[in-house]
């Protein structure tokens, strides 16, 4: 047989589909790397040597989420952009590079402008980034076939959380010995690497063909997840019940790195038990969500959640470690559940050529209550300093009671007859 003939010929359609699924998969490789050192509570960690408040790092934590609103935006103009990976090239990549930037920082400007340098850098990034999520979402949602999907996004989030929890507890152990600049530093040369590599691996992404919206007017295109009763209903819903956990979840860290004075080894350590956990869940949950609906499941991701937070309660009365652990235990069952099929849900619950618009009134909605609820929280935190010390327990472990005391409550009243209908 004529050699140039055999490679002329198509491949199989389920030889291309496995070859594009294990791009999606290595691609994930570099961008964990990434994402946990500079996220979580290396970021955290970062922001306090920087010299910022609670305050600050409330405002960073949500700024991710606000800047969601220019998926909106993205949704209308992605209807008239050519070639969906080119777009997601320049806006992941300028995001991969802009946010691996800010570990220069310290070496290139004066300590009083650490802070809103930093602020300013991330703002940019996540910008770009929250226009490349939603080009990105629309791609793998094509690339990825729908009756495999539950499964597929629970094997590939279960792999790269297994090398996130790794990444975790060696930061954690290099930021203890090399404290300051010089772990810092250290930290942020295999995110530079990582930075790199995740942008070349985008190349190889195929270029699916785009089904665009059946509307031409974008506020035709707008209106059209509003006048999908179930959508919206969850989607406000969800919105609701991220403010409340927002207000907590994302100062985990701050407390325990500055409230409760917990080494970085062992905040990493708590943090790779929550990774652990989140990736036998994603399994459990990948598995689940092919016999039960989006809807349905994460609604049993609630109370996981919310049990999350009472655990602090048990500082009053147990170790405090021991605290730490379980909540972040539920939290990882609870909050992995949740992303995967939040995330599920926007892409297999929605017309595949309305997506885009569908998934950014999602992330819009969702995102300003994000938003909101940590900066409300780190201005919570900041009164909460000047407390005495016989009333310290309000900031270790009581308001954290009271948000999940409320997010329980929320769970099996209006959660129920939202998302169990």
């Amino acid at each position: 047989m004529n050699p140039s003939s055999f490679m002329s010929k198509p491949r199989r359609k389920g030889s291309t589909q496995r070859t594009n699924l294990s791009i999606a998969t290595w691609e994930g490789v570099p961008a964990i790397i990434l994402q946990t050192l500079l996220g979580g509570p290396f970021l955290t960690g970062f922001l306090l040597y920087l010299g910022a408040g609670s305050r600050h790092i409330g405002f960073v934590l949500a700024i991710t989420t606000f800047v969601n609103i220019a998926q909106i935006g993205a949704a209308y103009w992605m209807q008239r952009i050519r070639s969906r990976k080119r777009m997601l090239l320049l806006f992941v990549g300028a995001h991969r590079i802009l946010w691996s930037a800010t570990g220069l920082i310290p070496f290139m400007f004066p300590k009083e402008w650490w802070v809103s340098v930093y602020i300013g850098l991330y703002t940019v990034a996540f910008i770009c980034n929250t226009i490349g999520g939603m080009i990105w979402t629309s791609l793998i949602g094509d690339i990825v076939p729908a009756k495999v999907r539950g499964r597929y996004f629970g094997i590939r989030n279960t792999i790269l959380n297994a090398l996130g929890s790794v990444c975790l507890f060696g930061g954690g152990i290099l930021l203890d010995r090399y404290p300051g600049e010089t772990g810092f530093l250290i930290l942020f040369i295999p995110v530079w690497i990582c930075a790199i590599a995740n942008t070349v691996i985008y190349f190889f992404y195929p270029d699916m063909p785009f089904e665009r919206s059946t509307e031409k007017s974008f506020s035709r295109m707008f209106i059209k997840p509003f006048q999908d009763r179930a959508f919206l209903k969850a989607t406000v819903f969800l919105a609701l019940w991220l403010l409340i956990q927002t207000l907590i979840v994302p100062l985990y860290s701050y407390v325990m790195l500055d409230l409760l004075k917990v080494s970085y080894q062992m905040v990493s350590l708590i943090t790779v038990v929550q990774t652990l956990v989140m990736m036998a869940g994603f399994y459990i949950w990948g598995n689940l969500n092919a016999r039960y609906s989006n809807k349905t499941l994460l609604f049993w991701t609630l109370p996981v959640i919310a049990l999350s937070c009472l655990s602090w309660g048990l500082m009053s009365f147990a170790p405090i470690l021991v605290a730490l652990f379980l909540s972040h235990i539920f939290l990882g069952i609870g909050v992995g559940g949740f992303n995967q099929l939040a995330f599920n849900f926007t892409i297999g619950d929605t017309p595949k050529s309305e997506r885009p618009m569908f998934v950014a009134v999602y992330s819009a909605l969702t995102g300003v209550t994000s938003f909101i609820g940590p900066l409300i929280g780190g201005w919570l935190y900041e009164k909460m300093e000047t407390l005495s010390e016989a009333t310290l327990w309000i900031s270790t472990y009581g308001f954290q009671v009271v948000v999940g005391a409320v997010m329980l409550l929320l769970t099996f009243t209006l959660g129920r007859r939202v998302l169990l209908k």
